[in-house]
């Protein structure tokens, strides 16, 4: 009686770890850089709001107010701190899709970061071109 039941056992074991996927483990590792990726660009969409706030102490506008720069660069730090909240939410739950062999690819995170940065790159065209130009710039006319 107790040799059928190990049997039993051993049999669905076996069904269960047939079922998996066999490549579960390179899943894995390639659901971990995609979040690294997703961690080096937060980090440089931070970086960059950083650089853009920080250009002003280098080079002070003709303006005596501070302009919009500060807002863009706030944006882009906002933006980049999103990404790693929605990009670590997300690895938490490919990775349950997973191990529960149930992974379909999402859509929805490819086309809200490219509108996010899509945004965030227009605003930077329209920053660079309607920032005041310094008088000693070469590209000032006379």
């Amino acid at each position: 009686m107790q040799l059928k039941l190990k049997s039993i056992q051993v049999e669905a074991n076996t069904k269960k770890q047939g079922r998996l996927n066999p490549s579960r483990v390179r899943d894995h590792l390639a659901n971990e850089r995609t979040y690294l990726a997703w961690m080096r660009s937060a980090i440089a969409l931070m970086g960059f709001g950083v650089v853009i706030v920080r250009l002003r102490a280098f080079h002070p506008p003709l303006l005596p107010h501070p302009g919009n720069g500060w807002k863009l660069g706030l944006l882009f730090s906002l933006v980049g701190l999103l990404t790693v909240l929605l990009s670590t939410q997300h690895y938490f739950a490919v990775r349950r899709d997973i191990d529960e062999d149930t992974y379909e690819p999402a859509d929805r995170w490819v086309i809200l970061f490219s509108l996010a940065v899509l945004i965030l790159g227009a605003g930077v065209i329209y920053f660079v071109f309607t920032a005041p130009l310094s008088p000693m710039s070469p590209v000032m006319p006379d």
